[in-house]
């Protein structure tokens, strides 16, 4: 049977699915997510206690930094060794998985999982691949997650494509096909994660997906969609897990270097597992990635912001036309009013500014999802909170194809709990 998804960047895999275990406690969420709240990731350890699980084969990024990286990456990978050589998991050749997530508020994101093909993906800022990122990745951060993965027998994806299918022709047909899938799994997630079910596709919905995404991919009705002229098709773009893919990239590009060319297209790490989502969605909200300061002298850094840009206004709301910049610390609250030709986002006027303060001034940041966890932080002494207005979905592939890689960490797709778990693995060596 001719193999309908041999043009496409997004195709079946050979899905690892974990078996004679707890679910609810082999799925733990994504690593970058919790980064300045440990206590999240102790009470996940109590949790899973000596049971098979995700946990076991993932480091948290507030982990990178630790004393004992390198030891915690060996055990990771031989960990992963050892869960294949004990038959941990149930093979799925050429699979796709159809996933409902039941989400904490109760809406439900329906979602296909398979793998990406990284010769169609890149994730410099002036990309013009099928793949394409959506935020700045950040070469620095990149080294220290290709450690965790260069040596992994197998990978746990967090990474989410996003597809602009307003007409709703690829995923969300399968949810009245579920009657006649395989039932997978269906479980509760912990830590307040929701509930998530998966079903097996048949042969005829693999090229029922497969018919569909041709038909996003054509390059005359891509131009119609976004009244561009000759431009080249972008079929997705990285919602979420950025770095996770960047890394991913960067791997494969280091075992082509130790193999001939002729082989390089027969190599696993040619591919990523990850979840295909439709931007329209219904559950899928975007919300904004506040930014927090931690260790600094705030009033010296809100003082250096409003000089940084000539013109800037500070008050207890937005004074007039501009990009707002809403602050809290432990004193005070308000709002910087930046001139409109600082950025095209306020985002993207914050990030710059504090990317070159704090290589000269003490100080670190971090990403914080959720305005509640960014106040609490901001009230401790030698912190300062940045709260950021979200940005409109609909936005997100006409300001990459025309703009580029958007600044990183502008959106995030939901709240921290209603990040994708871990589960699927696939080898990748």
């Amino acid at each position: 049977m001719e193999n309908t998804f041999d043009n496409l960047p997004f195709r079946p895999a050979d899905i690892l699915l974990p078996q004679d275990c707890d679910y609810d406690k082999w799925s733990v969420v994504a690593c970058d997510q919790y980064t300045s709240q440990p206590e999240y990731w102790q009470r996940v350890e109590e949790r899973v206690g000596r049971a098979p699980s995700a946990l076991r084969l993932i480091l948290p990024e507030s982990s990178l930094d630790g004393p004992q990286v390198e030891m915690d990456i060996m055990d990771i990978n031989a960990t992963m060794a050892q869960y294949l050589r004990e038959g941990r998991f149930k093979t799925l050749p050429g699979a796709m998985i159809y996933v409902e997530r039941t989400l904490s508020g109760g809406r439900v994101r329906r979602g296909l999982v398979g793998m990406a093909d990284l010769t169609a993906y890149d994730y410099e800022p002036d990309s013009d691949v099928l793949i394409r990122a959506t935020e700045g990745v950040v070469h620095t951060r990149i080294p220290p997650r290709v450690a965790v993965r260069k040596n992994a027998p197998i990978e746990l994806p967090h990474a989410m494509l996003l597809t602009d299918d307003p007409e709703r022709t690829v995923i969300e047909p399968l949810a009245a096909q579920t009657g006649s899938m395989e039932l997978l799994y269906d479980f509760d997630l912990m830590e307040q994660g929701g509930h998530i079910r998966g079903w097996l596709l048949t042969r005829a919905q693999l090229d029922q997906v497969a018919g569909a995404l041709s038909a996003l991919a054509e390059p005359e009705a891509f131009n119609a969609k976004y009244g561009t002229e000759n431009r080249p098709v972008m079929l997705f773009a990285v919602g979420d897990g950025n770095h996770s893919l960047a890394t991913a990239k960067e791997c494969y590009e280091r075992q082509k270097r130790l193999m001939p060319p002729e082989k390089w297209d027969a190599l696993p790490a040619r591919y990523a597992l990850c979840e295909l989502v439709n931007l329209h969605d219904d559950s899928l909200e975007f919300e904004p990635i506040h930014r927090v300061v931690f260790h600094t002298d705030a009033r010296a850094l809100l003082d250096a912001l409003a000089r940084h840009y000539p013109g800037a206004r500070r008050g207890k709301e937005q004074e007039g036309d501009g990009l707002p910049l809403r602050y809290v610390c432990e004193d005070s609250e308000g709002v910087i009013t930046l001139p409109r030709s600082a950025a095209q986002l306020p985002v993207g006027a914050l990030q710059s500014f504090l990317d070159g303060y704090l290589m000269e001034h003490e100080g670190r940041v971090d990403y914080i999802h959720g305005e509640d966890v960014a106040r609490e932080f901001a009230a401790r002494p030698g912190n300062a909170a940045f709260l950021l207005p979200s940005m409109e979905k609909r936005e997100l592939f006409l300001s990459v194809i025309h703009d580029g890689a958007l600044p990183r960490k502008t959106f995030s797709m939901g709240e921290a709990h209603d990040k994708r778990f871990y589960l699927e693995a696939r080898k990748i060596r």
